[in-house]
């Protein structure tokens, strides 16, 4: 990796790490789909998910567990912050819209929470492998996929040993119901961190090299909740994370061939596409041995690019530009972050209008783009094998 590569990586990092210490739209259409073709099996009837994952699908874990997030993160949607590093809503709140569920509270929210209809694992800065350092010194997060699985055991033991106990209805109405547990989706979207703390911290022979123990912990993940009774899985791969807008921040005049035609920078999106085939293969791998396990590989790799590749025709703006957050030149003042430029304070505040924003503050997706990916990935268009999320429980739709 040149030294000007390895420097645009660790500013990205450098973004993921600052959002973590951060102090309606149309839902999405149920007849797309259509656009697969049908099957004579039955919508499954999922009655909860439960999601594993980093800051693509953190609905308030970091927040509830460090320091709050600020505004005007949230401001599109709950017009508030709401643990979410975005403007208003991820992924995961339109998976669960689809499938007609509540959005997830978050593992480590416990206050207000209610985990009926399953609970969220995922925090901000989460990776696959566990890191040497501490959230304090580096921001990411503590709460790696390990300790997301050792969370989710004391949380099915705890809550089906307070149902049993529960006399109250009110009580029982905020716990899972024990039965429920084997019949819900299990959801995955993490591996992101892992690229963005290998890039400035390795090269890319090194990063390429640890792609497989990643790929195994994964695995291993995925084998934990399949032996606790999960059965549906749907697996996110990882993005261009190439295309962030922090991978070029401080780009200056590269050289031919550095970046693609869409203005992404090559070598960090390589090394996606590396992750994302070799996790790809061991899914195959893992509907082999868990016989029972119905999972869905999901290329959001392909639907974002999509998106950036084709951003002014679907009615948004330059893919790069960031909507929260102040970056002109040199000066660069996060999204809900003050500092002192040229002698007065500014405020790193939001766009006018988010909704033609690709990226809401140089790391996360704006509320609009999470949205415009959700109609892309739900219907199965982008998935293998090629089923909508509402089918994702047959295991013979897996073959």
């Amino acid at each position: 990796m040149s030294r000007r590569e390895m420097e645009c990586a660790r500013v990205m990092l450098t973004g993921v790490i600052f959002s973590l210490v951060l102090a309606p739209l149309k839902s999405v259409a149920t007849d797309s789909d259509k656009n697969i073709s049908r099957t004579d099996l039955p919508p499954c009837n999922f009655p909860a998910i439960y999601n594993f994952g980093d800051s693509n699908s953190d609905t308030g874990g970091i927040s509830a567990a460090f320091q709050p997030i600020q505004a005007p993160y949230g401001e599109s949607f709950f017009h508030r912050p709401a643990g979410r590093l975005s403007d208003g809503r991820l992924l995961i709140d339109f998976i669960a819209e689809h499938l007609r569920l509540p959005y997830l509270s978050a593992y480590l929210d416990s206050i207000g929470s209610s985990f009926r209809h399953g609970a969220n694992f995922a925090t901000g800065g989460s990776t696959i492998r566990r890191q040497n350092q501490t959230i304090f010194q580096s921001g990411i997060s503590p709460f790696s996929l390990d300790v997301q699985m050792m969370q989710f055991h004391r949380f099915k033991a705890r809550t089906e040993e307070l149902y049993r106990q529960a006399i109250d209805l009110s009580e029982k109405n905020k716990l899972p119901r024990p039965r429920e547990f084997s019949k819900a989706l299990y959801t995955l979207d993490i591996g992101q961190t892992d690229l963005a703390v290998g890039f400035p911290q390795m090269s890319n022979i090194q990063l390429r090299a640890a792609i497989p123990d990643t790929i195994n912990q994964f695995s291993a993940a995925v084998t934990r909740l399949y032996q606790q009774g999960a059965r549906a899985f749907w697996i996110h791969n990882t993005g261009p994370i190439g295309c962030l807008p922090t991978a070029t921040l401080y780009l200056r005049n590269p050289k031919p061939g550095v970046l693609d035609n869409y203005g992404c920078l090559k070598s960090q999106n390589k090394m996606a596409l590396e992750f994302n085939r070799q996790l790809k293969a061991r899914i195959r791998t893992l509907r082999a041995e868990l016989g029972h396990a119905a999972i869905t590989y999901v290329d959001v790799y392909a639907a974002k690019y999509k998106l950036i590749s084709n951003a002014n025709s679907q009615g948004f703006m330059e893919p790069h530009k960031i909507c929260c957050g102040l970056h002109e030149g040199n000066t660069h003042v996060w999204c809900g972050q003050k500092a002192i430029v040229r002698g007065a304070e500014v405020f790193g505040g939001a766009c006018v209008n988010p909704s033609i924003y690709i990226s809401w503050d140089g790391v996360h997706y704006s509320q609009a783009a999470n949205h415009w990916i959700a109609n892309q990935i739900l219907n199965g268009s982008f998935s293998d094998p090629p089923i909508p999320i509402t089918h994702a429980c047959h295991k013979r739709l897996h073959y």
